[in-house]
């Protein structure tokens, strides 16, 4: 669970770990809190969590100065690369792009809008068939997460361009549809260009409060707010004032479900811990399929560790990381997809949200390996 308090004046980024003793009696989880704090506060806030025997460690020295460094220039372009992070303007432009170029394999939908009003695109990846079988993925859950729209866009690109020549992806293009959603939080992602870059929740407004947003992650109906969420507006795990109350939420939910007997599996791509998680996060329980996910899971870390020798910690997601009620993970493998992974990419908390553009390219090869394994062991195993 991630917090960032104040301004970007500030001089270093925190990660803080506390217990939570109400759950002992399962597991005896850590939370992870990261925050903002001012350059002149610094002192006083390192001193405050000694006191009170809190493990801590700094991330970012300086943040500002981590912000300008994820960018390998100033010089933005006005046009689309694989290798650069994109605005929302130049995304949508390449979604139109990407399916012109490509009729036979691609084309795009729109699943609905977002709370400010814009289109929500949907690719869908695959050669034309009759009763194939889908796999969803998604990408651009918080605003802040910007590897991870870097990944979709990535796996389009590699799916146009190797098919006919990739035996893995060939077969899979020709015997499954893709559907690949870029930017779920496209109004959040919208907000971290040009406000906020530490911006994780949606735009919506809420009711009584004058604080903004709903973490879209904590909003599904799958244990909905009864742990590791919040029902505070102002908290950057708010739940919302029900399941499914953000629109981009809904669309989602909306389209899976119109599609359930076909979709087979669900991937969702976040930032960043370098994990591969399944169900579940909302109770200390295992999935019925737990040996296989687990399986899965140990086979697919090892396939992208093959590339650069990223290590990938795998497992249930709140025995792994933390509790965390409402995700979309559990929600869909509580719909019946039983392949259901939540991707944290990289890195550890060195540059954290602000991974460089120079390790685009890397983190989107090495993930491209694991989401492959996971594509092709789904199409041998459809149910």
């Amino acid at each position: 669970m991630y917090v960032f308090i104040s301004s970007y004046i500030c001089l270093a980024f925190f990660q803080v770990d506390f217990w939570q003793p109400d759950y002992v009696t399962l597991v005896k989880p850590k939370m992870q809190v990261d925050f903002r704090v001012e350059a002149d506060k610094v002192f006083e806030v390192e001193h405050l969590l000694k006191e009170n025997k809190v493990e801590y460690r700094v991330l970012i020295n300086n943040l500002k100065t981590a912000l300008d460094a994820q960018f390998d220039s100033k010089a933005r372009s006005t046009s689309h690369s694989y290798e650069k992070y994109n605005t929302w303007e130049q995304i949508a432009a390449w979604t139109e792009d990407i399916t012109a170029q490509n009729p036979d394999l691609v084309s795009r939908s729109v699943i609905g809008e977002t709370y400010e009003g814009r289109p929500m695109y949907l690719l869908k990846l695959g050669k034309s068939g009759t009763n194939k079988k889908a796999i969803f993925m998604d990408c651009g859950f918080h605003a802040r997460e910007w590897i991870s729209p870097a990944f979709c866009q990535w796996f389009v690109k590699e799916a146009v361009e190797t098919y006919g020549k990739d035996n893995v992806m060939t077969r899979l293009l020709n015997n499954l549809d893709f559907y690949v959603l870029p930017v779920l939080n496209i109004d959040g992602y919208i907000y971290t260009w040009t406000n906020d870059r530490m911006w994780r929740k949606t735009r919506s407004k809420n009711s009584g409060s004058f604080c903004i947003g709903t973490d879209p992650n904590r909003n599904f109906d799958a244990g909905w707010c009864s742990i590791g969420a919040s029902r505070r507006p102002c908290e950057s795990t708010y739940c919302g004032s029900a399941p499914e109350s953000e629109k981009e939420t809904k669309a989602l939910a909306d389209f899976i479900r119109e599609h359930l007997s076909t979709i087979k599996a669900y991937l969702t791509i976040h930032s960043y811990s370098q994990l591969l998680l399944f169900p579940y996060s909302y109770a200390y329980k295992y999935p019925e399929n737990y040996e296989e996910l687990n399986s899965i899971a140990s086979a697919a870390a090892k396939q992208l560790a093959t590339l650069y020798n990223t290590e990938y910690t795998y497992g249930p997601g709140a025995t792994t990381i933390y509790p965390a009620a409402g995700g979309s993970d559990d929600w869909a493998y509580d719909q019946g997809i039983k392949y259901s992974f939540t991707f944290e990419l990289r890195d550890t908390g060195y540059y954290g949200f602000l991974l460089p553009e120079s390790q685009i390219k890397p983190t989107c090869e090495e993930t491209l390996l694991a989401v492959k394994y996971i594509a092709n062991y789904v199409l041998d195993h459809l149910y």
